[in-house]
């Protein structure tokens, strides 16, 4: 026998009001969301290189065409933002990776700081090689 809804007492459950901001209050929260956030700059990046060597095989008017529209002061301000929330993402990707990995050698583990020194050589020998291609 089940009983009729005027039987039925109106228990609620007490769920206190959280702010949209919750969030910003925590160093460690605001940098997970942060990461999080810049998830989508990095996907502009690869968009806008796309587009790039779209434009590039399109031939000299559209490379122009993509150069004159890369100009323009909203796409430079869109990417100094994707710029820093892409370097956000790569230090904070790199101060994880001890986590994410436990790196053995001869029976024991490499210091967290080894591995993240080893990324950042790593990232310092890329980019200057890619440097010195694009500028000889």
């Amino acid at each position: 026998m089940t009983p009729s809804a005027s039987q039925m007492t109106d228990l609620r459950l007490h769920r206190p009001r959280i702010s949209t901001w919750w969030w910003t209050r925590k160093r460690t929260y605001f940098v997970f969301v942060m990461r999080e956030l810049s998830s989508i700059f990095v996907a502009w990046c690869v968009v806008y290189l796309v587009l790039f060597v779209y434009a590039v095989g399109r031939g000299e008017a559209a490379y122009q065409r993509f150069l004159d529209w890369a100009s323009s002061p909203w796409v430079t301000a869109l990417n100094v933002v994707a710029l820093v929330f892409v370097l956000l993402h790569t230090v904070t990707w790199f101060n994880l990776t001890p986590q994410a990995m436990a790196v053995r050698v001869m029976g024991r583990r490499v210091p967290d700081f080894h591995i993240i020194a080893g990324q950042y050589t790593g990232l310092v020998v890329v980019s200057g090689f890619v440097l010195w291609l694009v500028t000889r």
